[in-house]
């Protein structure tokens, strides 16, 4: 009988669904369900019994693949499939899938609480009212500034319309996506480094860089527009955190709000913990019942296609 080790705790939290679908294939899960995620050696240690792996944010290198002689298919619990190693799984002919779609909404509405939060400061005037305080803290309305969004794919149309609903003009970058595609949703393509220089506010939507160079790095915010905001609700890899840190307390960049860091949980002496106007928050972006159930939904549906030899739907190339 096939056994599926699955080492995210937020699969199917909001949803008795996505193990519904695993048991009845006679797939059940490999351990019991906890509330935190495997470290590397216990998640080793584990695979050696596992035909089918659905992960979160693990780092699925070819040694975790080597230690699982049974495994035939990997399966990430959201979208972003860049902490697996694909090419290794490739070739092993193990199918790497993952859920296209499914928490798109749920990040984009995040996404742009992030934007109005960090805009008109309402953690810091929360946090200084619990405290006894009572601030009255300016910031600027959107109506009229300029998003830049960078990545246009579902979760960067989804934020443009909701920019749009704001009076928000939008500029885009996405070199995947035909100019004529990102006019028709009511933004104008533009070269990375024009965008940077012209929006009040920039978002990230885009996957890292395979090689680790963030693609904001101290050259490229530093030429952001004087004041910008930067917000990051996709990889933590995307930006360079200490130059981010460093351009806050100079005052160059008006605040950043992110969901994502290059190491999670934030550590104790990460900079931006202390740096201003910084709003942190604890990669939660797709934290809704309705993403949670779609995600292990659909990765749960295609790992037992895979079990029973059949081409799985999501497939990541």
């Amino acid at each position: 009988m096939p056994t599926t080790l699955i080492t995210t705790p937020t699969f199917a939290r909001h949803s008795a669904r996505p193990w519904q679908i695993l048991e009845d294939a006679g797939a059940g899960p490999l351990r019991p369900y906890e509330d935190v995620a495997l470290p590397t050696a216990e998640l080793i240690e584990y695979a050696a019994g596992a035909d089918a792996l659905i992960v979160g944010m693990d780092p699925i290198t070819a040694e975790v693949m080597d230690a699982a002689p049974r495994l035939k298919v990997i399966a990430k619990h959201g979208v972003g499939v860049d902490t697996i190693d694909v090419a290794a799984a490739r070739a092993r002919a193990i199918p790497v899938v993952c859920a296209p779609g499914s928490n798109s909404r749920a990040v984009a509405e995040y996404t742009f609480g992030l934007l109005l939060s960090a805009t008109r400061s309402l953690t810091a005037s929360h946090t200084a009212v619990a405290a006894g305080g009572w601030p009255k803290l300016f910031g600027p309305e959107l109506h009229g500034r300029t998003l830049g969004i960078v990545g246009f794919g579902r979760i960067g149309r989804l934020l443009a319309g909701y920019a749009h609903a704001f009076g928000m003009e939008l500029l885009a970058h996405d070199p995947y996506v035909a100019e004529a595609d990102i006019r028709a949703h009511g933004a104008e393509p533009v070269a990375l480094d024009a965008l940077l220089a012209r929006a009040d506010a920039v978002s990230l939507h885009t996957p890292p860089d395979p090689s680790g160079t963030p693609l904001l790095d101290r050259a490229r915010l530093a030429a952001m527009k004087p004041g910008a905001i930067l917000v990051n609700a996709a990889r933590g890899g995307l930006v360079d955190e200490r130059a981010l840190a460093d351009l806050l307390g100079s005052g160059h960049l008006g605040a950043a709000a992110l969901d994502a860091f290059s190491t999670e949980p934030l550590p104790a002496d990460h900079p931006l913990r202390e740096a201003p106007r910084a709003l942190l928050t604890s990669h939660m972006a797709a934290c809704t019942p309705e993403a949670n159930q779609a995600m292990g939904a659909m990765v749960a549906e295609d790992v037992i296609r895979v079990l029973a030899g059949e081409e799985p739907h999501h497939q990541a190339r």
